[in-house]
């Protein structure tokens, strides 16, 4: 049976229409209508009717037989409860059946401590890569809308998660996963206004899950603007390129200033998600080192604008702005006309999406500068990237590896 917002049992189709049939049959035998191999049942009490009707929903009329004799209406009647009764049993026993045979039904049943994670996009895959080196044990149910073979295979063979199909937007799943016994919600699907929801609706239904609640927010200007808002408060929030652009500015860039006895120049090709975390980053732990940035990307004056809207990236330093593409010359050839790339140590960060772009445009640079500190971003951890780095003094490096390497513990005990 279906369960509501509350976990309450609602009224199935299946007992108004046991009801009916019990009517039928009790009716029809009140009509007159007698058993073929009970004849003495049409004169026999109410009590007696009713015992033999709600027979027939578990051995049907085998031991009464047939209807016979009385009004042609009552007998319409019994067959029609003959045929119904049993019927309807034989349903509900083959939906027990396949309920119990489910794989899932009794690992949620038994579920405990255990952790939900709603998403199987990559950043879960690094989530669960994490959690299982330090918790192999801990129970994990995996959830997504729609979740294609060879990614469903992959968590639970190489995780050994519980994965299920559903909604995590609905009541009744959320009930279904036992939410009230779980230790952590991780909220990691594509869209950040559903992780919201899914965590206000968490929390009003489990609020002992506050603080409980790991929650990845993919839109930075939405993130943002919901840190003062309770559903945010009560959960920790973070955002992917965040965490790695702190890592890498943390562990590289800021390591390199302070080997430069002067103020540095950053140029940074790619001012995406990624690129402006990184410059948030430099000018909330750097900004005191930063000479010159030159900014490049197909899209540098509208994402300024927004960096610049929520005033998180300084104005303290020098800024050169390039719109065009990483591959085109021509936007090399002008930030060179107005930054000097061969004076000191230059550090350039090749940012964009495009592994095979950034690594082509680091090994030009680094052609043409030599002297300058030259760091090429995959997304994922690349072998080929890693040996043409240390073949040419490139520092590459996978934004996947520092989510994995900086992840806190905390949210995976």
């Amino acid at each position: 049976m279906a369960l509501d917002s509350l976990g309450r049992q609602r009224l199935g189709w299946r007992w108004p229409a046991a009801a009916a049939l019990f009517l039928l049959a009790f009716v029809g035998l009140l009509s007159g209508v007698s058993l073929s191999e009970r004849p003495d049942v049409g004169v026999s009490s109410l009590l007696t009717k009713a015992y033999y009707s709600l027979g027939l929903f578990v051995v049907g009329g085998l031991d009464i037989g047939t209807p016979s004799g009385g009004p042609w209406l009552g007998r319409t009647m019994l067959w029609f409860a003959y045929f119904g009764a049993p019927l309807l049993t034989a349903s509900a026993v083959v939906e027990a059946v396949i309920r119990v045979m489910s794989p899932h039904r009794w690992q949620l049943k038994r579920l405990k401590n255990h952790i939900v994670i709603a998403g199987t996009s990559e950043l879960t895959i690094s989530y669960l890569r994490v959690l299982r080196k330090h918790s192999p044990k801990v129970p994990v149910v995996v959830v997504d809308e729609a979740i294609e073979a060879i990614r469903e295979q992959e968590l639970a063979q190489t995780f050994n998660v519980t994965v299920v199909v559903g909604d995590m937007t609905h009541d009744f799943l959320l009930h279904q996963l036992r939410l009230d016994r779980a230790s952590r919600v991780v909220l990691m699907g594509a869209d950040d206004f559903q992780a919201y929801e899914t965590a206000s609706k968490i929390l009003t239904l489990f609020p002992h899950l506050a603080s409980k609640i790991l929650l990845h927010c993919e839109n930075l200007r939405f993130l943002r603007v919901m840190h003062d808002t309770s559903v945010d408060k009560q959960c920790i929030t973070f955002n992917a390129y965040h965490l790695a652009a702190a890592a890498l500015v943390k562990d590289n860039l800021i390591r390199h200033f302070q080997k430069t006895n002067a103020r540095d120049v950053v140029v940074m090709a790619g001012f995406g998600r990624f690129g402006q975390t990184i410059l948030e980053e430099l000018h909330a732990h750097a900004h005191d080192e930063l000479e010159t940035v030159g900014l490049i990307d197909v899209d540098a004056d509208r994402r300024i604008l927004v960096a610049e809207e929520q005033e998180l990236i300084g104005s303290d330093y020098r800024r050169e702005i390039f719109q065009g593409d990483i591959s085109h010359p021509e936007v090399w050839t002008n930030l060179e006309a107005s930054i000097d790339l061969h004076v000191r140590e230059p550090t350039v960060i090749l940012g964009t999406g495009s592994s095979e772009k950034n690594l082509r445009a680091a090994l030009w640079i680094k052609q043409r500068h030599p002297n300058a500190q030259v760091f090429a971003r995959t997304n994922d951890v690349s072998q080929l990237a890693l040996e043409v780095g240390a073949e040419h003094d490139i520092r590459c490096f996978s934004i996947r590896q520092l989510i994995e390497d900086n992840m806190p513990e905390n949210w995976v005990n």
